[in-house]
């Protein structure tokens, strides 16, 4: 079964732009990616689209639907009330290339800021023995697909671009969060998470666990563990004293900013 449904598309670059009318058949069990492509197909040869695995699983097709954050590969047309239209617009926090593509180059330099995985000195391949239990918690944090979907609604960004320099948005702030509860590693990314990436901006709206598609609860188990260790090291009396006489055997140093990389931002 087949009808037409109401689409209006970002057509445009990040110069200049507008929403465009089609009415394109959509199929029983279909979601708004296959109607985007049959758009192509049909009506709209140079309409540019981002898409790769059309399984939920590359975040490749980020775009705003409906004015919501969402995967176009796993957003059901069935969602929709029969004849309402769907909006389709390109990811609001990020520079658009052309129609519904943007450019998330930031990420990718924000990514490379972040220090690596950081063993013990010595450590040799096959030296680590871990249970399931110890890397429960860090664990859910590699679910991750990348499609930043997190970072475009995040309004600490996204209404406020004078906060972009600062911010390095929740993906990698979970990252982060996801390298600092790793059992083996030994740096110490607390302070550099608050001063470099501006976890001191994020007010845990949760905004970022909601639209996530694969249902990490980045603010409840990245984001607030995070600021609690952060609080931790800068008011714990203990600590202070232990860093203001000496550190202690096995306290962790901090971390530094990672070599050959843009700077990060410290107030």
């Amino acid at each position: 079964m087949s009808d037409k449904a109401r689409f209006r598309v970002w057509r445009g670059d990040g110069g200049d732009g507008e929403l465009v009318d089609y009415a394109v058949e959509a199929h029983e069990g279909e979601v708004v990616l296959d109607v985007l492509h049959r758009l192509q197909a049909t009506q709209a040869p140079d309409l540019a689209v981002r898409w790769n695995c059309k399984a939920g699983k590359c975040g490749s097709c980020s775009m705003e639907i409906n004015g919501r954050p969402r995967l176009a590969c796993m957003t059901r047309m069935s969602v929709f009330e029969p004849g309402e239209p769907v909006t389709v617009t390109p990811m609001r926090t990020f520079p658009v290339v052309r129609d519904l593509v943007c450019d998330v180059s930031e990420n990718y330099v924000r990514a490379r800021q972040i220090p690596s995985f950081s063993p013990a000195p010595g450590t040799r391949p096959g030296d680590f023995r871990m249970t399931q239990s110890d890397v429960g918690r860090s664990q859910e944090f590699r679910k991750c697909i990348e499609c930043f979907l997190c970072n475009n609604v995040c309004h600490v960004i996204r209404d406020h671009e004078e906060n972009r320099p600062h911010f390095a948005g929740p993906r990698y702030l979970m990252r982060i969060a996801e390298l600092e509860m790793h059992p083996e590693d030994t740096a110490d990314r607390r302070m550099i998470a608050q001063e470099a990436f501006g976890l001191g901006y994020c007010n845990i709206t949760k905004c970022c666990t909601d639209v996530c598609p694969e249902s990490i609860r980045i603010t409840d188990n990245a984001l607030i563990p995070m600021k609690e260790r952060v609080a931790d090291r800068r008011y714990d009396p203990l600590v202070w004293l232990g860093r203001t006489i000496g550190l202690r055997p096995g306290l962790r140093r901090d971390t530094p900013v990672v070599p050959n990389t843009v700077p990060a931002h410290r107030p």
